[in-house]
């Protein structure tokens, strides 16, 4: 058996077994979301299941004889880095600039232990070296992902869900591609432990993941784009999650030029996000759920095709392909609007 798939069996397995285990601990501290006067959720609810995902993820690597690899070592000591920060922030609600702050700590400790973007290449074949730019550039992307799952985790089993199919598109590409063997191996254990989470995470959830799983699956997801982009000259590595999060990246735009235009601060929430606005259309929040899971198969299969074509015309035609797609979503639902009703204790 390929040992990429025995990496998210293992993951898979010891997620789903391990997450019923952290939900009675989450209930015994306290650690329950209570629902707010305008938030989707309707009970109360545990929210310490990134534990879950990270405890997984570190044992996946450790039984499969990864964690001697000195990259995967430091990857997985800032990811604990980035669960400690979301843990936190689970339990005191740190000010958005107190959050931003540690997010930028924890990438620039990432990108200073020598993960970061040293050069790429761009769609056309020219070789791109970022000298002195590739530490600030490292640690902007690396943030830019914590925030963009972070912000998509507003229904039950959205982010969980999309960053599984991220994982699966990277894990999928790195593989096509022939990038270092131990990025497939990261992208297969977070797929599984990401996909082992979301039978407890569907709704109705019965554990949500929290800032803490939110901050570490999109640190992860950064950290592992860049890793695959350390050693080889491509551009996939860095492509592919940036498509396959294409939805959460559109969303984030979407509500900062909202908030922007309306005079609002950005940090201030509304019913404008996409999920809202399938709700707001009559579905479910499992339909909702779906339907934007199906999205970003959509682009992540994109990404994935990204890995398989060749030259600047066959990039322009796949990217062409993910983005319309993904426009004539974001219009059908008319995202970019203000919505009417507007607060701050709604979930994001």
């Amino acid at each position: 058996m390929p040992l990429p798939l025995v990496a998210c069996l293992v993951a898979f397995a010891t997620t789903y077994l391990l997450t019923p285990l952290v939900r009675r601990l989450a209930v015994r501290v306290g650690a329950v979301t209570r629902p707010a006067a305008r938030s989707v959720h309707t009970t109360p609810t545990p929210h310490l299941g990134g534990l879950a995902i990270y405890a997984s993820f570190a044992v996946t690597l450790l039984l499969i004889g990864e964690l001697p690899r000195s990259e995967t070592v430091r990857i997985l000591a800032c990811g604990l880095l980035a669960l400690g920060l979301g843990t936190l922030d689970d339990f005191r609600d740190l000010s958005p600039r107190t959050k931003l702050l540690g997010q930028v700590l924890v990438a620039s400790l990432l990108v200073g232990l020598g993960v970061r973007i040293h050069f790429i290449t761009n769609p056309f074949g020219d070789l791109i070296y970022l000298g002195s730019w590739s530490y600030p550039l490292s640690v902007l992307w690396v943030v830019a992902v914590m925030n963009v799952v972070n912000l998509a985790d507003g229904l039950d089993g959205l982010a969980a869900g999309i960053c599984a199919i991220a994982a699966i598109a990277a894990l999928f590409a790195s593989a096509r591609v022939g990038l270092l063997p131990e990025v497939t191996i990261l992208a297969a254990a977070l797929a599984g432990s990401t996909v082992g989470f979301l039978p407890h995470n569907f709704n109705p959830a019965k554990i949500f993941m929290g800032d803490a799983g939110a901050m570490f699956l999109g640190f992860t997801l950064a950290a592992i784009s860049i890793h695959g982009a350390l050693k080889q000259t491509t551009a996939v590595a860095l492509l592919v999650p940036i498509v396959a999060l294409g939805l959460p990246i559109t969303d984030t735009a979407l509500a900062i030029y909202r908030r922007l235009r309306a005079g609002r601060s950005v940090g201030q929430a509304d019913r404008g996000h996409l999920h809202h606005r399938l709700l707001d259309l009559g579905l479910t929040q499992r339909q909702a759920v779906l339907v934007m899971w199906g999205v970003t198969a959509w682009l992540g299969l994109s990404a994935v095709l990204l890995s398989e074509v060749s030259g600047g015309l066959g990039f322009v035609l796949v990217m062409s392909l993910g983005l319309i797609g993904l426009l004539a979503f974001v219009s059908a639902v008319g995202a970019g609007s203000l919505p009417r009703e507007q607060g701050k204790n709604l979930p994001e």
